[in-house]
């Protein structure tokens, strides 16, 4: 794949269990016209969708607790909160999501609102993020949740209003990307609607 400036040159697996590491050399043409080649290690694990139910009755959202690997080897910390998420693995990101939902949080829903897609760091990460919400009440719960244990998930389901879901990123208790833009986005929408 090359384009107007850049052309790759090689592309190296490193390591492919799970994702896939890549070592990748390319030549990319400056603004000042200049010729440069460049090597970069791109990690490719799929890409995946996130989500962040709301009840607007009740102000409340659901979040998912669970151990992240890299989160604890940085800060010791062993279970952190986050957004419901799941890698796509060839479906759609709607229909994964809703899965992964009923998986993870034990809420069955059958509409979602797809918000938009993002790169959580491009500079090194091919992973693009699709962003979802959806509404949801009790009358959705279908299971306690907790993920699926042959894919060593366990999870505990967190329902707490938005705004101290706000509040635990102020505290540092919430440090996942995708949940902060999730919460800070349906933050900003629910005070326009009041305002409004």
């Amino acid at each position: 794949m090359d384009g107007k400036t850049v052309r790759i040159c090689d592309v190296e697996t490193i390591a492919h269990i799970k994702g896939k590491l890549i070592s990748v050399s390319y030549e990319q043409r400056r603004r000042d016209g200049e010729q440069q080649s460049r090597k970069r290690e791109i990690y490719d694990n799929g890409n995946s969708a996130v989500i962040l139910p709301y009840d607007s009755s009740r102000k409340t959202v659901l979040l998912a607790r669970q151990l992240r690997l890299p989160i604890f080897l940085q800060d010791g910390i062993e279970r952190t909160v986050e957004a419901c998420a799941g890698k796509l693995d060839g479906e759609t990101a709607e229909r994964r999501i809703m899965k992964e939902m009923q998986e993870e949080l034990g809420y069955k829903v059958s509409k979602v609102q797809r918000l938009f897609e993002l790169y959580v760091s491009p500079a090194a990460i091919m992973e693009k993020i699709v962003f979802f919400t959806c509404a949801y009440s009790p009358a959705n719960k279908v299971s306690d949740g907790g993920g699926l244990k042959e894919e060593g998930e366990d999870i505990d389901v967190v329902e707490t209003t938005l705004e101290e879901a706000a509040a635990m990123i102020a505290t540092g208790e919430i440090v996942d990307a995708k949940t902060v833009v999730l919460i800070q986005y349906l933050s900003n929408r629910t005070q326009d609607a009041t305002s409004g």
